[in-house]
Formats: structure tokens, sequence, C-alpha cells
């Protein structure tokens, strides 16, 4: 089992780029596929990227493509997002998530999650 933690949330102005971090702890991080998640006031949470256990493989949602880049360290247990270029819609709660390779379907393990907000 991999705990997750995240960090690097915080204001912003709009244009303002912020790096978060996700922390994981529990053996083998490389076999797990991370992703992160996000989820704004009254609305679901929604996809916003992810990246595949050896890092060749990312994927990102429209909102976000061009504007967003996930990473990975697997010798730190840790994934980036680092988010340029925001928009106050990029305002949320992101979460950091993740599943086991070629094992599990849905992401099954998740962090508390880390507020970023960004002022227009």
């Amino acid at each position: 089992q991999v705990q997750l933690v995240e960090s690097g949330g915080g204001l912003v102005q709009a244009g303002g780029s912020l790096r978060l971090s996700c922390a994981a702890s529990g053996p083998i991080f490389r076999i797990y596929d991370m992703a992160w998640f996000r989820q704004a006031p009254g609305k679901e949470r929604e996809f916003v990227c992810g990246i595949s256990g050896s890092g060749s493989s990312t994927n990102y949602a429209d909102s976000v493509k061009g504007r967003f880049t996930i990473s990975r360290d697997n010798g730190k247990n840790t994934v980036y997002l680092q988010m340029d270029s925001l928009e106050p819609e990029d305002t949320a709660v992101y979460y950091c998530a993740a599943k086991i390779s070629n094992a599990e379907l849905q992401y099954v393990y998740w962090g508390q999650g880390t507020q970023v907000t960004v002022s227009s």
C-alpha cells in the first residue's frame, strides 16, 4: 500500500506558476501509475493528468494541455505537477492519486489534497 502527501499549493495571480509535489511512501514506487485530479467548489472531481510508472507515457486533460506538465522522480518517490499560465478556472483542491500499473483499473490511493487558488 502506498501513502501520498501533496505539497506546494497556494495563492497565485493569473498568469503565474506553481509546482505541486506528491511524496509517496511504500515499496517499489515505479510500479504505480500516478495522476493528478482536482475538485473545484460545487463541481465534481476531474482528471488533470497522469504518468506511467516508468515516466515514459503521459496524458492530459484538454483544459490543461500546453500549460501543465507532469513528471516523476522514481529515485525520490515523488511526482510533480508544474502549472504555468494559471487561470482563475484552475482554482481547486488538487489531489495526487496512484494505482498499480496493469493491475488496477481505477486510482485507489489518494492524498489529502492541496489548495490552489488563482486570483484574477
